[in-house]
């Protein structure tokens, strides 16, 4: 008969074990008399024959007949109570597992008012601790040596996951309004975990949800929607663009001065007039092309006469209802010498070209065509 073992304790440097048995080979022989040896976050489940006895909390325990009442009977005591009986003894860790995270593998489909259909990932950290070691070891341990948090802790976020998409489903309207009903909704799946995890001898401490949000291509799209809302009305907005355009565009080199200015708000204008309707034609269904209105004739260009008004074809050099002199584009209106055109004074006499012609005897002002000054009567040479 081997030696019986006086001492029984578990130590965990780890912090991972939830339940370690003692011996971890299956059963040991033990007297009455040995000491086991309990912390404070542990218990310790003693079994015999495949069948729990009895459960020791925190201490020093010594094996008598009198904290043992239920072994003394199953026990056979024939030589004053030193004989050595078969037995095996399992600690359980009752302290609170933390930071324990769970999430989503893949987004989940949901119906929501205002996206129709959308999917959503969550993400959240939990705690949890052996409530009942019994119950514990015969539902999830069995007849293991060791088990620690990492074997139960992926079918514990598959509770979760599972009670929190039901919990969605159900209560979910928006994901607009997720945010400010965070607590509401953590606190009604957690009610429905701890029912779950009561089943296997465990309790849930806390449970927090860290996000609830689409996938990334989703809130870009809810971005996109939403700077279109900030916008407001898009026909102001395209009017503030062009006149900042119009700005910019007085304000690049070579555009100052009024003639770079008038252009920068020709182009400024007409950009703020024409956008509204490019817009309007790009997200309107394309309408049936009108028919082309007939072409009006072309106007035939005409010049008056200066001394009756008549209208004259352009490039007449008499009027063909009074026979005036009509004057000739670059011809100088005091000596009717030929000009370059765009040239501001006769190549001739340095008179002004475009203004109106003077007698060169008195200086007075002549009419159109004039052929005798009507300030002093000279006669005015063709």
């Amino acid at each position: 008969m081997g030696l019986a073992i006086e001492v029984v304790q578990s130590l965990d440097d780890t912090g991972e074990l939830i339940v370690s048995r003692f011996p971890a080979s299956g059963e040991a022989d033990l007297k009455l008399g040995a000491q086991v040896i309990v912390r404070e976050s542990q218990v310790a489940v003693f079994f015999r024959g495949g069948k729990a006895l009895d459960t020791f909390g925190p201490g020093r325990h010594v094996l008598t007949t009198a904290n043992l009442p239920i072994l003394s009977k199953l026990v056979n005591i024939p030589f004053g109570g030193d004989t050595p009986f078969k037995a095996e003894v399992y600690f359980v860790n009752l302290k609170v597992f933390t930071n324990v995270k769970w999430g989503t593998r893949e987004p989940i489909l949901y119906r929501d008012t205002e996206l129709a259909m959308v999917r959503l990932r969550s993400f959240g950290i939990l705690s949890y601790r052996v409530e009942d070691p019994q119950l514990f070891i015969n539902k999830l341990v069995g007849t293991q040596g060791v088990f620690s948090s990492t074997e139960i802790n992926d079918f514990l976020k598959g509770i979760v996951i599972s009670r929190l998409a039901d919990f969605l489903g159900e209560n979910l309207k928006s994901i607009f309004d997720l945010a400010q009903y965070y607590d509401e909704v953590g606190a009604g799946t957690k009610a429905r975990i701890k029912d779950d995890f009561a089943k296997y001898g465990l309790t849930l401490e806390d449970f927090l949800i860290n996000s609830i949000s689409p996938p990334e291509e989703v809130q870009k799209k809810i971005d996109e929607r939403s700077g279109m809302a900030a916008m407001g009305n898009l026909d102001q907005y395209m009017k503030y663009k062009a006149a900042q355009a119009m700005q910019d565009a007085a304000n690049q080199p070579g555009g100052g001065g009024m003639a770079g200015a008038g252009m920068g708000a020709g182009v400024g204008l007409g950009m703020g007039m024409m956008m509204p309707g490019m817009i309007a034609q790009a997200v309107q269904p394309a309408a049936a092309p009108a028919a082309a209105p007939a072409a009006a004739p072309a106007a035939v260009p005409t010049v008056a006469c200066p001394a009756c008004n008549h209208p004259n074809a352009e490039g007449a050099k008499f009027c063909s209802n009074c026979g005036a002199k009509i004057p000739q584009p670059g011809l100088c209106p005091s000596c009717g010498t030929p000009n370059a055109a765009g040239a501001k004074f006769c190549s001739n006499c340095g008179a002004k070209l475009g203004a109106a012609a003077k007698c060169p005897e008195c200086g007075a002002d002549l009419a159109p065509g004039a052929k005798f000054c009507a300030s002093c009567g000279h006669k005015m040479t063709s």
